[in-house]
């Protein structure tokens, strides 16, 4: 079913009314006409303490799905539609094992700009109390460390048009041109978890023809960072001229997670989440079925293997920290 970035509620209806049919009573939190969050818990007397969360949206365009030789292919099958199922099931089986503090949280926007993240954040209230939120990404069925920030913005340059064969000016191209070639030298910083900052202009436009002087020009740039937003802000400014202005878009700083201490290895990853649009979710885990480098592809794919094994993590980190929240609460 497709559920492209704004048109997530048909796959919300299918989710929903397969976590009523479980058993889950589910709320909606409606963003925009046409686009919930989903939240799910166990009854009224569910008090989640741990959440799994994950997003409806995918990126475009909608592929359907195929399976061979068991591995599913379409879109959203690792991103996120595999860590979906696989955290319901996981759930499932904590419920009829007696948790009723295991709740589920899926959002709509994560792939564009965690609109429906944000929402669940301003609006979380009793009885959910999470103490921890375990996020699932493709992460080929490792636990993260960390990942890098976001720093999204556009470079305009503001020029005088005219024939190119007169000394007039300035041209907002080449003022761009400028501008850009300061900042892909640049150093974006470096962190001992995180590694190093990265820059990445996106797209460039601007200008009418080759024989006018351009009077705009734009530039689309996203950086992954490893220090705060506004140590990359400053660095940015640097470079403006007086033709030059920076609109930033969205920004957010670098975020480390839990890792189980059962996990020698826990990789950085560069990519984003939803995770800090949740600041007031509890400690934040990440962990999935698949891989990113499969995730927004035209050959997105999840195997059974992986998916398997995530559910059966997804149940044993869930039922561990309950625990641990346990113990803590008999102390």
């Amino acid at each position: 079913m497709p559920s492209v970035t704004g048109a997530e509620d048909d796959y919300a209806d299918l989710v929903s009314r397969h976590l009523v049919g479980l058993g889950f009573d589910v709320e909606r939190q409606e963003l925009s006409a046409g686009r919930s969050n989903l939240l799910a818990r166990v009854g009224d007397s569910g008090e989640p303490r741990v959440v799994l969360c994950t997003h409806l949206d995918t990126v475009p365009p909608w592929i359907g799905p195929r399976i061979e030789r068991g591995v599913i292919y379409g879109r959203g099958a690792c991103d996120a539609k595999g860590p979906a199922l696989a955290m319901i099931l996981a759930a499932e089986r904590l419920v009829k094992a007696g948790r009723r503090d295991i709740g589920l949280l899926f959002t709509v926007g994560e792939e564009v700009d965690g609109a429906g993240a944000v929402l669940a954040n301003t609006k979380l209230a009793a009885p959910w109390r999470p103490a921890y939120t375990i996020i699932g990404e493709p992460t080929e069925n490792r636990f993260i460390a960390g990942h890098k920030g976001v720093f999204k913005c556009t470079a305009r340059a503001h020029g005088v048009a005219g024939h190119s064969s007169q000394p007039i000016g300035p041209s907002a191209v080449h003022e761009l041109v400028a501008t850009l070639s300061g900042l892909l030298d640049e150093e974006w910083g470096h962190s001992e978890l995180f590694g190093k900052g990265t820059l990445n202009v996106g797209l460039i436009d601007g200008g009418v023809a080759e024989n006018v002087v351009a009077d705009r020009a734009e530039a689309r740039l996203m950086l992954r960072i490893v220090e705060e937003p506004e140590l990359v802000e400053a660095r940015l400014r640097k470079h403006a001229s007086e033709h030059v202005e920076f609109l930033i878009e969205k920004a957010y700083g670098p975020l480390a997670f839990e890792v189980p201490a059962s996990e020698s290895e826990a990789p950085v990853v560069a990519f984003a989440t939803d995770g800090p649009f949740l600041p007031d979710w509890g400690t934040k885990l990440l962990y999935g079925p698949g891989s990113i480098l499969d995730a927004h592809t035209d050959h997105e794919k999840l195997d059974e293997e992986s998916f398997e094994r995530a559910v059966a993590e997804y149940e044993r980190t869930a039922l561990e920290l309950l625990l641990r929240l346990d113990a803590e609460d008999r102390s």
